[in-house]
């Protein structure tokens, strides 16, 4: 009777392993990659001097990523181009040396227009914060940001 409830104990146990633990449910077929100046960005607190020229793709999936860069001058030019499917959205948010928001611009994958550009608003020089967020996002794109006038 013992070895029947230990087998019995046994074959449940592996049972569960295998339809549990190799269970189809997690999304982990979805990504979201941001590159600057062709450095993937796996972690937040890279820094950039100079122009940044940065490139972003996904398969459905999101990631939000912040890199530093240096801006000597009071405002920087800003560009970026999606191809996407219907779906997903890219956001860049940039952030002045005191903390102010000086740019914050979306595109939608579902809809016009699949770009942007200009000059950020004026804000402190120095050490600038750039993040980068992809939400469910299903295509390719680029972005840059140079020093503006």
């Amino acid at each position: 009777m013992r070895i029947t409830k230990f087998y019995f104990m046994l074959l449940t146990i592996v049972a569960t392993t295998v339809f549990v633990g190799c269970s189809d449910d997690d999304d982990s077929d979805t990504m979201a990659q941001v590159s600057v100046d062709g450095t993937v960005l796996f972690d937040d607190g890279d820094d950039f001097n100079g122009d940044v020229d940065g490139d972003f793709t996904g398969n459905g999936g999101s990631a939000t990523r912040t890199f530093l860069w240096m801006n000597n001058l009071t405002t920087a030019d800003y560009n970026s181009d999606i191809t996407a499917s219907a779906e997903g959205t890219f956001n860049m948010l940039v952030l002045d040396a005191d903390g102010n928001t000086v740019l914050n611009r979306s595109l939608d994958g579902a809809s016009e227009p699949d770009s942007f550009s200009g000059v950020t608003d004026a804000g402190a020089s120095g050490i600038w914060s750039v993040t980068i967020s992809l939400s469910s996002f299903n295509g390719d794109g680029s972005f840059s940001l140079s020093e503006g006038n």
